[in-house]
């Protein structure tokens, strides 16, 4: 029996980045932010006041991380296609545009989660224990999901507008940058920060992530944390609808 085109789709994308330069960029990279950092500014900080350690900080940090990185899966996919005429090629076929671009977002959400269970069990093997409740990995994973939905159409969309190999990497490489560094990944929002910084923290979707994430590994999860998860639905809504716009204007190919 066929599999369906969905599950085909799927199955494609993701036999394309698992090859082992692919893996050691998508889970490698968050690996070694986890270990180095972790590890490394862990020997210099006491922890807070309620003795909570940076590593154990920093953990559920890199996991939200992971959905940058699923991101970047779809929007690769996407412009590779157009480039060397393969989207083309596939809706030439069986295929049809809308199960293309679902094809993309559900790799982008299992690299996520997939992503994720991986930083789990290197977590595990640094702190010696992970959250297991059942709401708290429920928490975990699906901020995770909706996260990579965000950051996959937020690729999606940028490979739907730029046509240059070197202007898609350089913006990609420049908006994982900022969105890493300017969130809560690494460190708590302070108000010491400057104001245009903070307001740049605040509108970034990896703090909101970063943050729900990081109350469903401590079994702290909020009202205010949920308040955040809803910004964080507001903000994917609003980009998956321009990503879909933007995709279904595009051009098959550049050829």
């Amino acid at each position: 029996m066929p599999l369906p085109n969905l599950v085909r789709l799927v199955y494609r994308n993701i036999a394309v980045n698992t090859d082992p330069g692919s893996l050691i960029i998508l889970i490698g990279l968050p690996g070694m932010y986890l270990i180095f950092f972790g590890l490394g500014f862990q020997s210099i900080t006491s922890g807070d006041a309620s003795g909570t350690s940076y590593l154990a900080f920093l953990t559920p940090g890199i996991l939200a991380f992971q959905v940058v990185m699923a991101g970047t899966v779809g929007g690769s996919m996407l412009w590779a296609d157009r480039r060397w005429g393969m989207l083309a090629q596939l809706l030439s076929g069986p295929f049809t545009r809308l199960e293309y671009l679902l094809g993309i977002m559900f790799t982008s959400m299992l690299w996520g989660l997939g992503g994720t269970a991986v930083m789990l069990g290197v977590a595990f093997a640094i702190l010696g224990t992970v959250p297991t409740a059942p709401v708290a990995l429920a928490v975990i994973f699906g901020t995770i999901v909706l996260g990579s939905v965000f950051f996959g159409a937020l690729m999606l969309f940028i490979a739907a507008l730029v046509k240059s190999n070197t202007a898609y990497n350089s913006v990609q490489i420049l908006l994982i940058f900022v969105v890493n560094f300017a969130s809560t990944v690494f460190y708590p929002l302070s108000s010491g920060l400057p104001i245009v910084l903070r307001a740049l923290f605040q509108i970034n979707p990896l703090t909101y992530v970063a943050d729900a994430v990081r109350g469903g590994y401590s079994s702290t999860f909020s009202v205010g944390d949920g308040y955040q998860v809803l910004v964080l639905v507001a903000e994917t809504v609003v980009i998956l609808a321009l990503a879909v716009r933007a995709y279904l204007r595009s051009d098959l190919s550049y050829e």
